[in-house]
């Protein structure tokens, strides 16, 4: 990723209305150029409806979106040139065959003629369905039909992608070579854009995430600023030796919020700590308790929270 580059993609002050229904309200984000954006929320949250007003499929909406520098409302006649767009409920008519639905989608994006049959013998080896290209489409399972949408998408070798839910049927072995060829795109500075409703599918390589839920965003950030952001809770987790006796009489600290003694795994003591107060004081304390108490541990750790950690935390608080 180039740190040095512009935003890419902006989205200010962006609000849409179906109805009565707020789909979006007041998002804002920006995405810089080779940076892979996860755009996370739970079903219904927003992301479709962002990324149909990012690829001009929404037109009414308040607010302003730029790819670019450009604002798309100037920009729609050439979008499509630049971006690739993977939809999450978009289904192919059936009864053509894989080979002639990329052809039409490859006209669509200015591709003709030899360069259009070359790239389409491409982008099919790319997605390990070169020999399905004259298959009808009917005779596809949904996770090929899935591959066929990523093909189309990159089928004119865009600058940026949009991709929704795009992992969506994909049996593990499939997901695994789809997050690998995102992975790819952004190394040759391709930016790209990433919904999912599955923390997991963004976790391992988003550089930056944005958690949206009932369309408004909660909180952007790389993976390790979120976790940062929110402290939800310091545990100390220590394990004892066989037959060690356990730390006891520890009620008479305040900056324990709670003890478990009775962990999943043997000889493990759980101790929850208030976040309030110095952790660096409190393990101390803890520790000077250890000696004490004459004790024997194999391990002392300070638990924090992961990325999924954070992420239920704000969707919980949001939903309140």
């Amino acid at each position: 990723m180039n740190e040095n580059n512009f935003p890419i993609i902006q989205f200010k002050r962006v609000s849409k209305k179906y109805k009565d229904l707020l789909a979006l309200d007041d998002v804002s984000f920006d995405i810089k150029q080779g940076e892979i954006f996860g755009y996370i929320g739970p079903n219904g949250a927003g992301k479709t409806t962002s990324i149909k007003i990012l690829v001009g499929l929404l037109p009414n909406y308040e607010g302003a979106v730029f790819i670019k520098n450009i604002p798309i409302n100037e920009s729609k006649e050439n979008i499509h040139e630049f971006i690739g767009y993977l939809p999450q409920d978009a289904g192919f008519q059936e009864w053509r065959t894989v080979d002639h639905a990329l052809k039409t989608f490859g006209k669509l994006s200015g591709l003709r003629g030899i360069h259009l049959e070359k790239r389409i013998t491409e982008v099919l080896n790319t997605v390990n369905l070169l020999n399905f290209r004259y298959k009808k489409i009917a005779q596809l399972s949904g996770g090929m039909q899935q591959k066929l949408l990523f093909a189309q998408a990159i089928l004119n070798k865009p600058e940026i992608l949009i991709l929704d839910e795009p992992l969506s049927g994909l049996d593990p072995t499939s997901r695994y070579q789809i997050k690998n060829l995102i992975k790819e795109f952004a190394k040759k500075d391709v930016t790209i854009l990433f919904s999912s409703h599955i923390l997991s599918d963004v976790q391992d390589f988003a550089d930056k995430i944005g958690i949206l839920n009932h369309g408004k965003l909660l909180e952007v950030g790389s993976p390790e600023e979120l976790q940062q952001k929110l402290d939800i809770s310091h545990i100390i987790e220590i394990e004892y030796k066989e037959r060690s006796p356990f730390l006891s009489d520890l009620d008479k600290y305040p900056f324990i919020i709670s003890i478990n003694n009775n962990t999943p795994k043997k000889n493990m003591q759980q101790i929850q700590l208030d976040i309030n107060r110095d952790i660096e004081s409190s393990i101390h304390i803890l520790l000077q308790e250890i000696i004490n108490q004459k004790v024997y541990i194999r391990g002392f750790n300070l638990l924090k929270p992961n990325l999924e950690d954070v992420y239920l935390k704000y969707i919980k608080d949001d939903d309140k």
